[in-house]
């Protein structure tokens, strides 16, 4: 036996002292691995849609019901497994409703009960009792694992079941107990959540997403363009924190940073009023419902939303300046605008008239310079950004649980594209004067991801954060997948042939197997079972693309969670689900409220499609853990013999 080997077994020995534990341990893993394995739950682009977010996560899309459906089969009614679905999403507020409508609760508490007890029975069946015992709330954690497990030795079970159930209804714990094994349903239909991207933006709630993820029992997050930028934003990179900003006001979303996040917006709103207050900024409305706002208000917010885009065209143009490996020169369009004419002519020589012509804080001598007014109003924002404790915590979340990638069970999981040449080959890409392509690209531009938050030298967290920006915009980003973000066309320019936005190679190479296949092979993945999971750009329903391509190997799962891209979309969001069986895409219908979903029992779901169904249940063994879990039974199994043969020695 070699030296290394005897040393990692000593060590190993230190756990599992004796023959007993190890061989106690090595009959524990063989049995995890022969369970069902458990189900993931994919969503991506979410978008600040809170409540949509929280109903998906609250009914599994669909698993609850498939449990329920499961369990109750033909004995219940689709009335009754509406009712039961919904009490499981929205325990608290569905008790409330039902006891304005119920005169018999006594018997309503015990039916519901019980029909809640053989629900939590069944998904908690695929599990290790260790496994469900950790997710039991601490208050019923002794009286749920009685009820949910079969008891042998128990004579009378029915009469040993009621007992208990009485007891809960006679001491008033009803509410409270039905509460928890709704919550604990919750907690086990999905025993892990995949974020692929783009948290942040366009809706009002991504702080309280980023809230409920915290305390998720399971997750990755697969960093979205819109999350990175938000990134940038908490250290402190100025074009981030002009960007966010700036979305925030257009999509009408200020409380976000205001109450969300306790970020003090009067140092920009002083100035826009005093350097716009002769300006409309017509070309600044911003997006929503207008009859949220006021006259004031409305005012405001178009002077404000043009001083940030403003300062934030002028930080990008000394980013390119600063940068010319970014090769983004002709994003430098400032230096392009006639400001005597009012026109802009553009990289391709073409001349436009501007929709916006007063530029009172542009020295056309150098146009990306910012005033001393901007200056101070971006050194107050960047303190803000950077002391918030809350983003903070949330972006912590994102550096602790997330990444541009990961391959996870036979999947690879990424927001954005590969950058790909048109032959459908990796396309290389220059960072910092070192040429990189496909995986080695995700995992430089991760590595500086992580660098702009944690490294000592000033130069290099500044060439990190930089970074930063550039995955959000830049032409070769994996996150951004376009040759150009036309921002700036958008707001100044009336020819919408100006505002288009060409897709990289990857979006038109989805259906080419050979393509698909190398991808896969590249992050380590077999070609035959494995698909790509990715986001970021919404999926045309409406029109009759098909989220599933290239024969099942991709599936594309943004469907338009957020209200902005519901018109392209049809819909309003994908998910996936990856149980033992297979995977299923869901369609969901736009969601309502909480309230309308209690009150009339409405889910979202709209429309399954089996993508993938397996020949044979997948268990623990087949996945990524059953893999690890099969190592450590080897190791094992090298420990006992090490034990029997006198090489370590057994410690009672």
């Amino acid at each position: 036996m070699k030296k290394e080997e005897l040393r990692y077994l000593q060590r190993l020995a230190e756990l599992y002292p004796t023959i007993g534990k190890a061989s106690t341990e090595i009959i524990n893993l063989q049995s995890i691995l022969n369970l069902p394995k458990g189900t993931e739950h994919f969503l991506s682009d979410v978008h600040g849609e809170y409540e949509a977010f929280s109903h998906v996560l609250r009914n599994g899309s669909g698993a609850v019901r498939k449990k329920i459906d499961d369990v109750f089969g033909h004995t219940l009614s689709n009335n009754d497994k509406r009712s039961l679905a919904t009490l499981i999403y929205y325990p608290k507020e569905k008790i409330e409703y039902v006891k304005k409508q119920e005169d018999d609760m006594e018997n309503w508490y015990k039916i519901t009960l019980y029909r809640l007890i053989e629900v939590c029975k069944t998904t908690a069946s695929k599990y290790t009792r260790s496994k469900v015992r950790k997710a039991l709330p601490a208050d019923y954690a002794y009286v749920i694992e009685e009820l949910i497990t079969e008891k042998a030795e128990v004579l009378d079970k029915e009469a040993y079941y009621d007992a208990i159930v009485n007891t809960i209804i006679e001491i008033g714990r009803a509410e409270n107990f039905i509460i928890a094994l709704a919550e604990l349903i919750q907690r086990l239909v999905v025993d892990h959540l995949h974020i692929l991207g783009d948290i942040f933006d366009r809706g009002p709630g991504p702080h309280f997403i980023m809230d409920r993820l915290m305390e998720y029992h399971s997750l990755d997050i697969q960093w979205g363009n819109h999350d990175v930028v938000w990134m940038g934003a908490a250290a402190g990179q100025l074009a981030c924190i002009a960007t966010v900003i700036r979305n925030s006001i257009r999509y009408g979303n200020l409380d976000i940073l205001e109450d969300g996040y306790g970020i003090n917006m009067m140092p920009l709103a002083t100035f826009a009023m005093d350097a716009y207050k002769d300006d409309p900024c017509k070309a600044f409305e911003i997006k929503g419902d207008p009859s949220n706002y006021n006259a004031m208000e409305k005012e405001l917010s178009r002077k404000m939303h043009k001083a940030i885009s403003i300062i934030q065209f002028k930080l990008e143009e000394q980013l390119i300046r600063r940068h010319k490996e970014f090769l983004m020169d002709d994003r430098l369009l400032l230096e392009r605008i006639d400001p005597e004419k009012g026109t802009i002519t553009m990289p391709d020589g073409n001349t436009y008239p501007l929709l916006d012509t007063e530029f009172p804080t542009v020295d056309w001598n150098c146009p990306w310079e910012l005033t001393a007014g901007e200056k101070d109003v971006m050194e107050r924002l960047s303190l803000a950004f950077r002391n918030c404790e809350k983003l903070q915590n949330h972006i912590r979340l994102l550096l602790d649980k997330g990444g541009l990638y990961k391959a996870y069970n036979g999947n690879l999981l990424f927001h954005g594209s590969i950058p790909l040449n048109e032959d459908g080959t990796f396309k290389e890409v220059q960072i910092y004067g070192e040429t990189y392509k496909g995986k080695e690209l995700y995992d430089i531009l991760e590595t500086y991801v992580r660098r702009a938050f944690f490294a000592l030298d000033t130069e290099e967290q500044q060439e990190s954060r930089d970074i930063l920006w550039y995955i959000w915009a830049g032409p070769n980003s994996p996150l951004f997948g376009k040759d150009k973000m036309t921002t700036f066309e958008r707001y100044f320019i009336a020819d919408k042939a100006t505002h288009k936005e060409n897709k990289n190679a990857y979006y038109h190479l989805l259906e080419n197997e050979e393509v698909v296949n190398r991808m896969l092979v590249e992050f380590g993945l077999d070609p035959e079972d494995g698909h790509i999971i990715n986001g970021h750009v919404p999926v045309h329903q409406s029109d009759g693309e098909n989220p599933v391509k290239c024969n099942g190997k991709v599936i594309v799962i943004d469907g338009g969670f957020s209200k902005a891209y519901r018109k392209v979309t049809g819909i309003a969001g994908y998910t996936l689900i990856y149980n033992s069986y297979g995977l299923v895409l869901t369609a969901h219908e736009p969601f309502t409220s909480a309230e309308a979903a209690v009150a009339e029992e409405r889910d979202i779901v709209s429309n399954r499609v089996a993508v993938r169904y397996t020949n044979k249940r997948r268990l623990v063994g087949d996945t990524d853990n059953g893999k690890a879990l099969k190592e450590r039974i080897g190791e094992l199994i090298q420990l006992l013999d090490a034990y029997r043969k006198g090489i370590i020695k057994e410690k009672k």
